[in-house]
């Protein structure tokens, strides 16, 4: 093998392998609704990670936006696992 392709391979696995040890998001348990001004309504979740952390995420307009952190509104995207992914990146 010449050393190109050895180097190619080497850096292939070491890009294949960091994306194995991501942390990834194990389990999403409810834990209240809450009420805020002008009796809005957003529901709290809490996100369990495969590298032992934990973090909050918040749903609102009925489960239609969510978002990172407990009553957040600044980073949301659609679906409750994209946002349960980038907490715990």
């Amino acid at each position: 093998m010449t050393a190109i392709k050895k180097i190619i391979l080497a850096t292939a696995a070491l890009t294949l392998s960091a994306g194995a040890f991501a942390a990834k998001p194990t389990s999403i348990k409810y834990i209240e609704d809450v009420v805020v001004e002008n009796d809005m309504i957003y529901s709290h979740y809490q996100v369990k990670c495969s590298n032992g952390s934990t973090a909050d995420i918040s749903a609102w307009d009925n489960r239609k936006k969510w978002c990172v952190g407990k009553g957040g509104q600044d980073v949301c995207s659609k679906k409750q696992i994209k946002t349960a992914k980038k907490v715990c990146k």
